[in-house]
């Protein structure tokens, strides 16, 4: 009941954040100097062609009233018909969102077991040699932005090597996959196809290897100097000194406190994954929400923008909210 009512809570919560959200990016993508309008109509286009143009997608009016006119199909569910296209936003949604959620998933996993491992494994040999390879791979992995490592594991392991797939899609050309879920490796297991998942996966892998590389940093950081404060505290010295196993240790007594103060940080970090992955999702030519955004960035998409930030805002707010059902799981002290 009590975890009923924190959810309760927060969702009720999630209304203001996103009325909020939906009022500040539909008045400040306004500010993106250029008309959206010159970009649809033809070069030979009249003055009275634009306006008839800017009349028939509601630019016309003022503000207020358009937001207005945004808000009452928004709570439709409609979240308008994109500018440049003339397609449904929602459709492109129902497209676009599942390749994402994967390659976010795949890469956050990724990185979570990365920097579990390595950071406790840091911890436990403090000072010396790998816990300096990993302070030095973190503090790398840190600075390294993401779209220059994407080029780089391109070069290398596609261009150089020729180990990895062309970065042009999602599954070999010659594959047909019938979608089912949007998400590749789901549909190829449905679909049992063997060499379709095989392609997934080799397809998936640099995308994936380039943002966890990059997000893995701060987490591995944390990792490890919460595992070291664990492992200097009174109660692991106390059980190390009665003889306990080092894997009744770890499981036991390092595992569980060190992973506690993991969420939120993971949290904050699934922010600058999906930041991230508008540019990994652009270079390896993904066709997800990231590429959708910046192709309507450059263009003015109003509608598109507004509903990329609005779904964007709506992920992490959920995040956030897993993060605190998780973290009061493992940590007995917080209270929801």
């Amino acid at each position: 009941m009590r975890i009923a009512l924190f959810l309760m809570r927060r969702l009720i919560l999630l209304i203001p954040v996103l009325a909020g959200v939906s009022i500040v990016s539909f008045f400040l993508i306004r500010l993106i100097p250029g008309d959206p309008v010159l970009l649809v109509v033809p070069e030979t286009a009249t003055a009275q062609d634009i306006e008839l143009a800017r009349e028939r997608l509601g630019l016309d009016e003022p503000l207020p009233v358009q937001y207005m006119h945004y808000l009452g199909n928004l709570l439709q569910g409609d979240f308008g018909v994109s500018i440049t296209t003339n397609r449904p936003i929602a459709t492109d949604l129902v497209q676009r969102l599942p390749l994402t959620l994967e390659l976010v998933s795949l890469s956050m996993a990724a990185a979570l077991v990365l920097s579990v491992i390595g950071g406790i494994y840091a911890a436990r040999h403090v000072r010396k040699w790998p816990d300096w390879m990993t302070r030095i791979g973190a503090m790398m992995g840190n600075s390294l932005p993401e779209f220059w490592l994407g080029l780089m594991l391109i070069l290398v392991f596609y261009q150089t090597l020729q180990i990895a797939p062309a970065p042009s899609g999602r599954i070999d050309p010659d594959l047909a996959v019938p979608p089912v879920t949007g998400m590749i490796t789901i549909d190829t297991l449905l679909a049992h196809s063997g060499r379709g998942f095989a392609s997934a996966l080799a397809h998936l892998a640099l995308p994936v290897a380039t943002l966890a590389i990059v997000i893995s940093a701060p987490l591995l950081r944390a990792v490890r100097a919460a595992a070291i404060e664990v492992i200097e505290s009174d109660a692991y010295r106390c059980a190390q000194a009665h003889g306990l196993p080092e894997s009744v240790l770890v499981r036991g007594y390092l595992l569980r406190p060190t992973l506690a103060r993991l969420p939120a940080l993971a949290a904050l970090v699934f922010g600058t994954l999906l930041g991230g992955s508008v540019l990994i999702e652009y270079v390896f030519s993904w066709q997800g929400l990231g590429q959708w955004a910046l192709r309507a960035l450059q263009l003015r998409d109003y509608p598109v923008i507004q509903a990329f930030v609005l779904i964007t805002a709506t992920a992490y707010v959920l995040v956030f909210l897993l993060a605190d059902l998780v973290q009061a799981m493992l940590d007995p002290r917080v209270r929801i």
